[in-house]
This record gives C-alpha cells, structure tokens and sequence, in this order.
C-alpha cells in the first residue's frame, strides 16, 4: 500500500457496517487499490460478487463519512492512540500469520515484541478465588522470565493475570472487544491505565464502538494469534475460553490447562483440554520448558532457520497428542512425505519436544 492518502481509504473502509477484515482484503486483493476501492458503486461491487445487497448498501451510506473518517485518524496520536496496518512495520509478525489478520489495529501504549515469547492467560470471569490466585502467580513467575502475558482485560481470570504480570514489572497486553477509548468492564480501569505505560491495550474495533457480544469471538483470535502458548486456568464445559483455544489450535498454538475437581464445573473445561491432550499446568516450569529456558534466558520455540523447516515442525506437533501415534497416520494428517515426516519427527525428538515411546510410535513431551 502506497502513500498517506490509501492509509486514509482503508481507514474509512474499516468503518463501513459488516466489513470485517477478510472481505476487505478480498476487495483489495480484487482491485488493488483502496482509493479504487471506494471510487467504485456499491452495487457493481455486489453485481462482481463482491458484497452482499445489505454489504453494499452500507458501502454507499458510508461515503458520506469518508471525510470525518479523515480527519479522526489524523487526530488519533493527539489522544494517544495509535493506528496500524499489515503494510506498517510495527504490526504485529505473528497476526500476519492468522487467518483473517485484523486491516487496521489501534493500540495505546506499546505492541508486543515480536522477538519476545507471549503467552495467553485466560479463563472464566465468574473464576475461584483459587483460580484467580494462580492466574496471578503464573502470570509473575512468566513476566520474570520475560515472557510477555496477552489477555483480554475481562473480570476475572483475564485480570488477575494482567496483575501479576504488572506486579512483576513485565509486559502485559489487554485485546479489547470495544474501542480504544473504552474501558470494559469499568471496574478495570486502574489496570486499563498502567497497562498503556507497562505493555499496551489492542483493539481492532473503531473508537466509541460499544462492547457488543459478537465483537468478543472476533477479539479472541487476536489474543491467541498475539501469543505463542495458551494458558486455560478455569472454564466450564461450554465456555467462551474454549473459543480461544480452538482459535490457537488452528493456528498452531499450544495449549495448556491447570486441572481442577471433576465435581466442579469451573474446571470441566480444563480437565476435557487435557484429556483431549492439553499440556497439564502443574506450575510455571510446564510452560517455561515449552520456552526452552536455559540460564534464565529465553530461546524462542519457534526461531525460524534457513530451510524454513519450522513451519513443518509446527505442522507435525500439532499433529501429536500425548496419546503416541504411529508414524503412518502422522504422515497422513500432516500430509508430508514420508522422508520429511521422519525428519522432522527426528528433529523434535533432539530437541526435547517428542519423544518415539516405541518403534515409529510418536508422542509429545511434557
């Protein structure tokens, strides 16, 4: 994207009712150009197959706006507020891997470091005073470790681990699901605040947008897509963490779940992820052998090599559970040869992520 006056277009075009980020991109990527973008009718966008009738008639009724548009992105970093693209340099490297990458975030404060592990804590808002005190443990012994905490500034367990990231002097990263200039719930405005000195607050929903219950899916996948590993500490058997999850596992994330009672329901969610082969959160040294610590220092898991060979090994583990599977029905659900299965499945064994429990049965390490 070219120039200050396509920034200005894609900003107006992120406002339109019912245009989320993937059929912006599908528009670009049709037309090229977000001044074209908007030059163009509604309706031969709908007759191209590109919107909807009800898509394109919010296209058309926007374009009134397209200059107040203009003039609130230019008065953004008067109010503190930041605003990025996938064409910026400072966006995020680990969105740009998930499908359907917010078109713009707005952010107070600062982003995470790409460099720099992050990991998710998340559960129940209606959590265990139990719960809420090993979110807050969990979250101080990783910021310690330098691991950036990314939650979603929710009552609750999101808070808790927001705390005890701030307690330990770390980064910690609230993902709204609302405007930037909006605090939900109220009651969290105190770590609202110290969180834009001592990380940042993240959202890709416009200024004074209301926190409305569809916005939080959406706002999930950003939590999970900004983290590396995700931490479930309490949630019930159908709950709105479990969406996170699925949301990191499709994106290749690793899960990890602090077991509870099977008499309570807080923690029907927990003890199914690990049954299902979550990692099972007995203390910080579950998640920080994930990191690969050594000497206090953090390796990145996922520091990429010449051969690009860690994308294949990411594809491999996720095919893995603690249950071992046989090499053939790897193979088949990682839909790799059988020469590059085996050595990538070689290569997590070396380094301490596999482990072969029996000939050419695989499983992974905990």
């Amino acid at each position: 994207m070219d120039g200050k006056e396509e920034r200005e277009y894609l900003y107006w075009l992120c406002h339109v009712p019912a245009m989320g980020a993937v059929k912006i991109k599908k528009l670009y990527d049709y037309i090229g150009s977000y001044k074209r973008i908007y030059n163009i009718e509604g309706k031969e966008l709908e007759h191209l197959g590109l919107l909807k009738q009800a898509e394109a008639s919010f296209f058309e009724k926007m374009k009134g706006k397209k200059d107040a548009c203009k003039s609130e992105l230019a008065e953004l970093e008067n109010r503190g507020i930041h605003f990025v693209t996938p064409y910026d340099r400072e966006y995020p490297k680990r969105l740009l891997e998930i499908y359907g990458y917010p078109m713009g975030i707005f952010f107070k404060g600062k982003l995470p470091e790409d460099e720099r592990p992050a990991a998710a804590i998340i559960g129940a808002r209606n959590c265990t005073n139990y719960g809420k005190q090993m979110a807050s443990y969990l979250a101080r012994e990783l910021s310690k470790a330098g691991i950036q905490i990314i939650s979603g500034l929710a009552w609750g367990i999101d808070g808790a681990g927001h705390q005890g990231a701030l307690d330990a002097g770390g980064d910690t990263y609230g993902v709204l699901g609302c405007g930037i200039n909006i605090c939900y719930p109220k009651e969290n405005y105190g770590l609202y605040e110290r969180m834009a000195d001592q990380g940042g607050i993240i959202t890709e929903f416009m200024p004074d947008e209301a926190p409305r219950p569809c916005n939080f899916p959406m706002r999930n996948r950003i939590i999970s897509g900004l983290s590396d590993g995700i931490l479930v500490i309490e949630a019930r058997e159908k709950s709105g963490s479990l969406i996170t999850v699925n949301l990191g596992l499709e994106q290749g994330k690793e899960i990890f779940a602090l077991p509870g009672r099977v008499t309570d329901p807080l923690s029907a969610g927990c003890n199914r992820l690990i049954f299902e082969g979550a990692g099972i959160l007995l203390n910080p040294d579950s998640v920080l052998e994930y990191f690969k610590l050594q000497c206090g220092n953090i390796l990145r898991v996922h520091e990429k090599d010449k051969n690009g060979l860690v994308k294949k090994e990411k594809m491999v583990y996720s095919c893995l559970d603690l249950q071992p599977k046989n090499l053939e029905e790897i193979i088949s659900l990682s839909g790799l040869s059988v020469s590059d299965c085996m050595s990538v499945l070689l290569e997590l064994e070396l380094k301490g992520w596999v482990v072969q429990t029996s000939h050419q049965y695989y499983g992974k390490k905990l």
